[in-house]
């Protein structure tokens, strides 16, 4: 069997998880702090025919070795952490991250989740809540009396609200988690990652310290994902696919022609 025929072929299995992540990154070319993901190749094992350094004679030896490769394999998917673009919303319970850091939320089952989606919403308890109803971290609740549209939020964290005919009242501190390899995360769904070994231990501050980013209220990170690059992206990709298919078809063909030899 012609080795061309597998290593094409890796090459369009390749070529379509290409496609798998860059559709990805467009259907979340809207998605609130979503982060583009990047799909990462290695080259398969090779077939050593010959060593380099092999001796071709008596005191010679082979400057160069020979080797055949056997194609390509997806080796991981790389998330890019790199800063959205902030846009302004005018609604106080949305909140922007200008830096690195992630917002804290809980899950139902009592564990931690990270999000760069600062889309808060107020839920019946008056509690900043994600659109999913799950709680930020630390628990921010605004007072009974106290209209949305007093809240504010510094850059540094701290939440203050004004009751109806009362004075302005700091309620909370929002604070902000950032990790050792962001790109270790396990990617939850709901624009949440979740920790892993690989993430190390979340490192927990108040914004602007200890290398987080800060607050800006009122904006939204929106996606990191530009669409110019993914549909370059998308042309290689294609043209990629294109030429592996047609390396197939070639070596069919010159087995077609080896097996007309004894005819």
């Amino acid at each position: 069997m012609m080795r061309s025929l597998w290593s094409a072929a890796s090459g369009m299995v390749a070529q379509q998880k290409q496609m798998d992540i860059v559709a990805h990154n467009l259907a979340n070319v809207n998605t609130y702090g979503n982060k583009k993901v990047r799909a990462e190749f290695q080259d398969l094992i090779y077939q050593t025919l010959r060593d380099a350094g092999g001796n071709s004679g008596e005191g010679t030896q082979y400057p160069q070795g020979l080797q055949i490769g056997l194609g390509t394999r997806m080796a991981a998917t790389n998330r890019i952490f790199v800063q959205g673009p902030l846009q302004t919303t005018d609604n106080p319970t949305d909140i922007g991250i200008q830096g690195e850091g992630f917002f804290e939320v809980q899950l139902p089952d009592g564990t931690s989740a990270y999000t760069r989606d600062g889309s808060f919403k107020i839920d019946s308890e008056r509690r900043l809540v994600t659109s999913d109803g799950f709680l930020l971290v630390p628990n921010i609740t605004l007072e009974e009396n106290a209209s949305i549209d007093t809240l504010v939020i510094s850059s540094d964290g701290r939440v203050s609200d004004t009751p109806a005919g009362g004075q302005q009242t700091e309620i909370g501190q929002i604070n902000l988690v950032r990790f050792t390899n962001p790109s270790g995360l396990y990617a939850y769904g709901k624009n949440l990652f979740l920790e892993t070994a690989a993430s190390g231990q979340p490192i927990v501050s108040e914004p602007g310290a200890n290398g987080t980013g800060v607050l800006t209220q009122n904006t939204l990170e929106m996606s990191g994902v530009q669409i110019v690059e993914e549909m370059v992206n998308m042309i290689i990709s294609q043209r990629a696919y294109e030429s592996n298919s047609k390396a197939i078809t070639t070596s069919d063909s010159m087995l077609e022609i080896a097996n007309q030899l004894k005819r």
